[in-house]
């Protein structure tokens, strides 16, 4: 979770520039995220001035994992979120992760991903 010490609450609206530095995201790297992913939508002011709300911060960092740290085009990162809920929305709808029925779907479109790759 990014740290935030401007001495604001934890539920405060925050700048581009103040999740940019709490991130180490570039600026013009968030913007470009807005328009590449739809659900990234932070409050917008007269001006222009963006306000990210804590969960437009929480997104910018499973967008930042997924690009970043586990190597996700922004193709598949989309992907990923639409695919998977926020972790809010999962908390109220608990899975038993290591139930073979909750992995094998998702395996199966793995495999057929990979089949389709290899064939074209």
């Amino acid at each position: 979770m990014a740290q935030f010490d401007d001495g604001k609450e934890a539920g405060a609206l925050r700048t581009i520039g103040e999740v940019a530095k709490a991130t180490g995201i570039k600026p013009h790297v968030l913007r470009y995220w807005e328009q590449q992913f739809p659900m990234l939508k932070p409050l917008t002011r007269s001006g222009g001035r963006r306000y990210y709300r804590p969960e437009d911060v929480a997104l910018v960092e499973r967008i930042d994992r997924l690009v970043n740290r586990e190597g996700y085009t922004l193709k598949g990162a989309r992907a990923a979120l639409r695919e998977v809920p926020d972790q809010q929305a999962t908390a109220q709808t608990p899975a038993v992760p290591d139930a073979p029925g909750n992995i094998l779907p998702r395996l199966k479109a793995i495999r057929d991903d990979l089949r389709r790759a290899l064939a074209a």
